[in-house]
């Protein structure tokens, strides 16, 4: 199966609607149990995100916030901070329609790269439930530590041999 090849583009403020519609399409089946009205849906998905996009800005400085595109049509989002010794992947995440194509794999697969490249270790933050924690800890990523529902996962630079399999 040919894997499409996503590209990236810096958010923008304008980009606001479809950066809560992503954030939408990750929380669908947990709001699914409330019982809750649409009204009641749409405030809770836009107070969220509107939290978390300012936790990330606020405490992410000299992150890359990035869209992730098809051609040029937006399909998810990817935020990604760099440090000296650590690529912390901070939000991963595709509109429903796009997942399970391969594309989220191919941006791992970019990061993974990167990390091997500059001798860094990658991590991420994951829900224990999310259905992508196979697809990382089939990438190599190891649980190392909890906080409340999320696991983090590290992936430690790579030995000279294990670099080799990246290609």
């Amino acid at each position: 199966m040919l894997v499409p090849r996503p590209a990236l583009r810096t958010i923008r403020a304008e980009d606001r609607d479809f950066l809560l519609r992503v954030y939408a399409g990750i929380r669908l089946e947990e709001l699914a149990l409330t019982g809750w009205d649409e009204t009641q849906k749409q405030a809770f998905l836009v107070q969220q995100f509107e939290a978390q996009h300012h936790h990330y800005q606020t405490h992410y400085r000299g992150a890359r916030f990035d869209l992730v595109l098809l051609g040029d049509e937006p399909i998810g989002r990817l935020y990604v901070a760099r440090w000296r010794e650590e690529i912390r992947i901070m939000d991963i995440a595709l509109l429903p329609e796009h997942r399970n194509r391969g594309i989220g794999g191919a941006l791992l697969r970019d990061l993974l790269e990167e990390a091997a490249a500059t001798s860094r270790r990658l991590t991420i933050h994951v829900e224990r439930y999310n259905p992508a924690l196979r697809l990382y800890r089939r990438l190599g990523f190891e649980p190392v530590g909890e906080t409340g529902v999320y696991l983090l996962l590290v992936l430690d630079p790579p030995t000279d041999r294990q670099a080799g399999l990246l290609k």
